[in-house]
């Protein structure tokens, strides 16, 4: 993709004056003489050199001014120009803002739908799937238990796991009926702190974990579990 990419750019008569391979995207500097103009120099951060080729081609059509003669220089990266004012409200800042809120852990403190969740008496209350739809993918943490648990089809040592909400009751129950499917509960589970000799029903835990599908039908809604503590 690097490859064609340049050879697009030096058939239209620009120079390739540098190629940079980063762990994830391709840097390529390219420069042309144009009358009139000044040096610019733009950092785009894309994923596909297809991707990139499109904003370099923005770039040149719509962003260099006529302000003296000179050599214009295209860069891909990670930045976006430095001569754009209100950087903090373009959209890679935007971008870059979104995903940092996307990696915050949701808590039932910081998140009230969570909260409202949790304490819900209706496994299968419309509210769930809601949420599951909102929330897909991301992490949340909650004080669970373990409230069943059964090997995962014949397997001896992988279960799918019942996890309530708050501490195991043997006559109540509240919140989701959270799933964690086809777990092995040595390394799946991803213990903090203290790794248990043996976890089962009955199990208080601190359960931070990825929003996974809700299944209406059955009323499970799974989760992916990124860490688990006990209590």
């Amino acid at each position: 993709m690097e490859a064609r990419t340049a050879a697009k750019w030096e058939r239209e008569g620009w120079e390739v004056v540098s190629q940079t391979q980063r762990r994830v995207q391709s840097e390529l500097q390219i420069r042309r003489l144009v009358p009139k103009r000044s040096w610019r120099t733009w950092a785009i951060g894309g994923g596909a050199a297809a991707a990139v080729a499109a904003v370099v081609a923005l770039g040149v059509t719509g962003v260099f001014a006529d302000d003296g003669g000179g050599t214009e220089t295209v860069a891909t990266g990670p930045r976006m120009p430095a001569e754009t004012p209100g950087e903090e409200n373009s959209p890679s800042a935007t971008k870059s803002s979104s995903s940092r809120s996307e990696n915050v852990v949701i808590s039932a403190a910081s998140n009230p739908e969570l909260a409202a969740l949790l304490q819900l008496g209706d496994y299968c209350d419309a509210s769930i799937n809601r949420f599951a739809a909102t929330y897909d993918g991301r992490s949340i943490m909650f004080d669970g238990s373990v409230a069943a648990m059964s090997p995962h089809g014949n397997y001896k040592t992988r279960y799918d796991m019942l996890i309530g909400a708050g501490n195991f009751s043997v006559t109540a129950a509240r919140g989701p009926a959270f799933q964690f499917t086809d777990v092995n509960t040595v390394s799946d589970l991803h213990y903090a702190g203290n790794v248990p000799d043996a976890i089962g029903v009955g199990t208080n835990l601190t359960v931070t974990a990825t929003v996974g599908d809700y299944n209406p039908t059955t009323c499970l809604f799974q989760l992916q579990p990124v860490k688990t503590e006990l209590r």
